[in-house]
Protein backbone atom coordinates (compact mmCIF):
# COMPACT_ATOMS: atom_id res chain seq x y z
CA UNK A 1 0.00 0.00 0.00
CA UNK A 2 1.42 3.39 -0.98
CA UNK A 3 2.08 6.00 1.69
CA UNK A 4 2.65 9.72 1.69
CA UNK A 5 6.38 10.55 1.88
CA UNK A 6 7.81 11.20 5.32
CA UNK A 7 8.79 14.89 5.37
CA UNK A 8 11.60 14.08 7.86
CA UNK A 9 13.12 11.18 5.91
CA UNK A 10 16.72 11.24 4.69
CA UNK A 11 18.79 9.03 2.44
CA UNK A 12 17.64 7.22 -0.68
CA UNK A 13 13.93 7.51 0.13
CA UNK A 14 14.20 11.28 -0.28
CA UNK A 15 16.32 11.19 -3.39
CA UNK A 16 15.30 12.33 -6.86
CA UNK A 17 13.84 8.87 -7.44
CA UNK A 18 11.13 9.59 -4.81
CA UNK A 19 7.77 11.24 -5.42
CA UNK A 20 8.04 14.56 -7.19
CA UNK A 21 6.62 17.81 -5.85
CA UNK A 22 3.91 17.67 -8.52
CA UNK A 23 2.85 14.22 -7.31
CA UNK A 24 2.48 15.53 -3.76
CA UNK A 25 0.55 18.60 -4.89
CA UNK A 26 -2.04 16.59 -6.83
CA UNK A 27 -3.80 15.12 -3.75
CA UNK A 28 -3.62 18.55 -2.09
CA UNK A 29 -5.41 20.10 -5.06
CA UNK A 30 -8.01 17.33 -4.85
CA UNK A 31 -8.61 18.12 -1.18
CA UNK A 32 -8.95 21.83 -1.96
CA UNK A 33 -11.46 21.15 -4.74
CA UNK A 34 -13.70 18.98 -2.53
CA UNK A 35 -15.61 21.90 -0.95
CA UNK A 36 -16.18 23.42 -4.39
CA UNK A 37 -17.55 20.13 -5.69
CA UNK A 38 -19.81 19.84 -2.66
CA UNK A 39 -21.11 23.39 -3.11
CA UNK A 40 -21.76 22.71 -6.80
CA UNK A 41 -23.64 19.54 -5.90
CA UNK A 42 -25.79 21.42 -3.39
CA UNK A 43 -26.53 24.12 -5.95
CA UNK A 44 -27.53 21.54 -8.55
CA UNK A 45 -29.80 19.79 -6.06
CA UNK A 46 -31.42 23.13 -5.19
CA UNK A 47 -32.04 23.85 -8.89
CA UNK A 48 -33.66 20.45 -9.35
CA UNK A 49 -35.81 20.90 -6.24
CA UNK A 50 -36.96 24.33 -7.37
CA UNK A 51 -37.99 22.90 -10.74
CA UNK A 52 -39.67 19.93 -9.05
CA UNK A 53 -41.64 22.23 -6.75
CA UNK A 54 -42.87 24.27 -9.70
CA UNK A 55 -43.84 21.13 -11.58
CA UNK A 56 -45.62 19.60 -8.57
CA UNK A 57 -47.67 22.79 -8.15
CA UNK A 58 -49.26 22.09 -11.54
CA UNK A 59 -49.27 18.31 -11.88
CA UNK A 60 -49.16 17.18 -8.25
CA UNK A 61 -46.63 15.02 -6.48
CA UNK A 62 -47.74 12.01 -8.53
CA UNK A 63 -46.94 13.90 -11.72
CA UNK A 64 -43.28 14.21 -10.78
CA UNK A 65 -40.82 12.10 -12.71
CA UNK A 66 -37.07 11.96 -13.13
CA UNK A 67 -37.50 12.23 -16.90
CA UNK A 68 -39.67 15.37 -16.74
CA UNK A 69 -37.21 17.08 -14.41
CA UNK A 70 -34.28 16.13 -16.61
CA UNK A 71 -36.02 17.82 -19.51
CA UNK A 72 -36.91 20.96 -17.52
CA UNK A 73 -33.42 21.36 -16.06
CA UNK A 74 -31.66 20.25 -19.28
CA UNK A 75 -29.85 17.57 -17.32
CA UNK A 76 -29.46 13.88 -17.99
CA UNK A 77 -31.77 11.43 -16.23
CA UNK A 78 -28.78 9.87 -14.55
CA UNK A 79 -27.70 13.31 -13.31
CA UNK A 80 -31.09 13.97 -11.70
CA UNK A 81 -31.25 10.41 -10.36
CA UNK A 82 -27.84 10.81 -8.72
CA UNK A 83 -29.21 13.56 -6.45
CA UNK A 84 -32.34 11.73 -5.28
CA UNK A 85 -32.03 8.04 -6.08
CA UNK A 86 -35.75 7.38 -6.48
CA UNK A 87 -39.01 9.08 -7.37
CA UNK A 88 -40.25 8.63 -3.80
CA UNK A 89 -37.16 10.31 -2.37
CA UNK A 90 -37.72 13.18 -4.80
CA UNK A 91 -41.35 13.54 -3.70
CA UNK A 92 -40.38 13.63 -0.03
CA UNK A 93 -37.68 16.23 -0.74
CA UNK A 94 -40.25 18.39 -2.54
CA UNK A 95 -42.59 18.17 0.45
CA UNK A 96 -39.74 19.32 2.71
CA UNK A 97 -38.86 22.18 0.37
CA UNK A 98 -42.49 23.31 0.22
CA UNK A 99 -42.72 23.28 4.00
CA UNK A 100 -39.50 25.28 4.33
CA UNK A 101 -40.94 28.01 2.07
CA UNK A 102 -44.27 27.91 3.90
CA UNK A 103 -42.42 28.31 7.19
CA UNK A 104 -40.39 31.25 5.86
CA UNK A 105 -43.36 33.06 4.29
CA UNK A 106 -46.15 32.33 6.77
CA UNK A 107 -44.84 31.34 10.18
CA UNK A 108 -41.59 33.25 10.70
CA UNK A 109 -42.85 36.77 9.83
CA UNK A 110 -45.75 36.43 12.28
CA UNK A 111 -43.33 35.88 15.16
CA UNK A 112 -42.54 39.59 15.02
CA UNK A 113 -46.07 40.30 16.27
CA UNK A 114 -46.87 40.43 20.00
CA UNK A 115 -47.94 37.16 21.58
CA UNK A 116 -51.64 36.50 21.75
CA UNK A 117 -54.38 37.51 19.36
CA UNK A 118 -52.13 39.84 17.27
CA UNK A 119 -49.81 36.93 16.44
CA UNK A 120 -52.68 34.53 15.75
CA UNK A 121 -54.27 37.09 13.47
CA UNK A 122 -50.93 37.63 11.68
CA UNK A 123 -50.49 33.88 11.17
CA UNK A 124 -53.94 33.59 9.64
CA UNK A 125 -53.45 36.67 7.43
CA UNK A 126 -50.12 35.33 6.15
CA UNK A 127 -51.77 31.97 5.49
CA UNK A 128 -54.45 33.67 3.39
CA UNK A 129 -51.81 35.61 1.44
CA UNK A 130 -50.05 32.35 0.68
CA UNK A 131 -53.29 30.80 -0.57
CA UNK A 132 -54.02 33.77 -2.84
CA UNK A 133 -50.57 33.39 -4.42
CA UNK A 134 -51.31 29.70 -5.00
CA UNK A 135 -54.73 30.19 -6.60
CA UNK A 136 -53.25 29.55 -10.06
CA UNK A 137 -50.73 26.92 -9.01
CA UNK A 138 -52.33 25.08 -6.10
CA UNK A 139 -51.39 24.27 -2.51
CA UNK A 140 -49.22 21.19 -2.16
CA UNK A 141 -50.72 20.42 1.25
CA UNK A 142 -54.24 20.35 -0.20
CA UNK A 143 -53.46 18.62 -3.51
CA UNK A 144 -51.15 16.19 -1.70
CA UNK A 145 -53.89 15.28 0.77
CA UNK A 146 -56.19 14.43 -2.14
CA UNK A 147 -53.50 12.32 -3.81
CA UNK A 148 -52.27 10.46 -0.73
CA UNK A 149 -55.15 10.45 1.77
CA UNK A 150 -55.73 6.71 1.25
CA UNK A 151 -52.22 5.71 0.24
CA UNK A 152 -50.05 4.78 3.24
CA UNK A 153 -46.32 5.24 2.85
CA UNK A 154 -43.39 7.61 3.36
CA UNK A 155 -44.75 10.37 1.10
CA UNK A 156 -48.09 10.48 2.92
CA UNK A 157 -46.23 10.40 6.25
CA UNK A 158 -44.08 13.36 5.19
CA UNK A 159 -47.11 15.36 4.08
CA UNK A 160 -49.06 14.60 7.25
CA UNK A 161 -46.08 15.49 9.44
CA UNK A 162 -45.72 18.90 7.77
CA UNK A 163 -49.42 19.69 8.13
CA UNK A 164 -49.35 18.59 11.78
CA UNK A 165 -46.32 20.82 12.39
CA UNK A 166 -48.28 23.80 11.07
CA UNK A 167 -51.37 22.90 13.12
CA UNK A 168 -49.23 22.65 16.24
CA UNK A 169 -47.83 26.13 15.55
CA UNK A 170 -51.37 27.49 15.24
CA UNK A 171 -52.40 25.68 18.41
CA UNK A 172 -49.52 27.29 20.32
CA UNK A 173 -50.60 30.70 19.04
CA UNK A 174 -54.16 30.06 20.25
CA UNK A 175 -52.96 28.95 23.68
CA UNK A 176 -50.79 32.05 23.95
CA UNK A 177 -53.85 34.12 23.14
CA UNK A 178 -55.65 32.36 25.98
CA UNK A 179 -52.72 32.89 28.36
CA UNK A 180 -52.61 36.57 27.37
CA UNK A 181 -56.29 37.00 28.20
CA UNK A 182 -57.21 37.73 24.58
CA UNK A 183 -59.34 34.56 24.38
CA UNK A 184 -61.42 32.93 27.08
CA UNK A 185 -59.82 30.38 29.37
CA UNK A 186 -62.33 27.72 28.22
CA UNK A 187 -61.50 28.23 24.55
CA UNK A 188 -61.78 24.95 22.63
CA UNK A 189 -58.45 25.04 20.82
CA UNK A 190 -59.15 22.08 18.53
CA UNK A 191 -62.53 23.46 17.51
CA UNK A 192 -61.04 26.85 16.72
CA UNK A 193 -58.28 25.24 14.66
CA UNK A 194 -60.84 23.11 12.81
CA UNK A 195 -62.87 26.17 11.85
CA UNK A 196 -59.86 28.26 10.81
CA UNK A 197 -58.57 25.41 8.66
CA UNK A 198 -62.04 25.03 7.21
CA UNK A 199 -62.06 28.68 6.16
CA UNK A 200 -58.79 28.24 4.28
CA UNK A 201 -60.05 25.10 2.54
CA UNK A 202 -63.24 26.92 1.55
CA UNK A 203 -61.18 29.83 0.21
CA UNK A 204 -59.04 27.49 -1.87
CA UNK A 205 -62.12 25.72 -3.24
CA UNK A 206 -64.07 28.90 -4.08
CA UNK A 207 -61.13 30.89 -5.44
CA UNK A 208 -59.28 28.14 -7.33
CA UNK A 209 -62.00 25.72 -8.40
CA UNK A 210 -65.11 27.89 -8.70
CA UNK A 211 -63.28 31.16 -9.43
CA UNK A 212 -65.78 33.04 -7.30
CA UNK A 213 -64.91 36.70 -6.66
CA UNK A 214 -64.80 37.96 -3.11
CA UNK A 215 -63.62 34.64 -1.63
CA UNK A 216 -60.57 36.22 -0.02
CA UNK A 217 -62.66 38.93 1.66
CA UNK A 218 -65.09 36.32 3.00
CA UNK A 219 -62.18 34.33 4.42
CA UNK A 220 -60.83 37.48 6.06
CA UNK A 221 -64.21 38.25 7.66
CA UNK A 222 -64.50 34.64 8.69
CA UNK A 223 -61.62 34.98 11.14
CA UNK A 224 -63.52 37.49 13.28
CA UNK A 225 -66.66 35.35 13.17
CA UNK A 226 -64.78 32.23 14.24
CA UNK A 227 -63.01 33.80 17.20
CA UNK A 228 -66.00 35.91 18.34
CA UNK A 229 -67.48 33.18 20.60
CA UNK A 230 -64.16 32.86 22.41
CA UNK A 231 -63.52 36.54 23.13
CA UNK A 232 -63.73 37.53 26.79
CA UNK A 233 -66.82 39.46 27.86
CA UNK A 234 -66.37 43.22 27.65
CA UNK A 235 -65.36 44.87 30.88
CA UNK A 236 -68.37 46.42 32.65
CA UNK A 237 -68.84 50.15 32.30
CA UNK A 238 -67.52 52.16 35.27
CA UNK A 239 -70.99 53.67 35.60
CA UNK A 240 -72.58 50.24 35.94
Amino acid sequence: MSRLPDPGATGPASSASGPSGAAVRRPMRALASAPRAQAKGQHTRAVILDAALGLAAHVGLEGLSIGALAEITTMSKSGVFAHFGSREELQIAVVGQYHARFDAEVFRPALAEPRGLPRLRALYAAWLRRVTVEIDSGCLYISGAVEFDDRPGPVRDALAAMVETWRQALARAVRLAVDSGHLRADCDVEQLLFELHGLVLALHHDARFLRRPGAVERAQRGFDRVIAPWLPAAAPSPRG
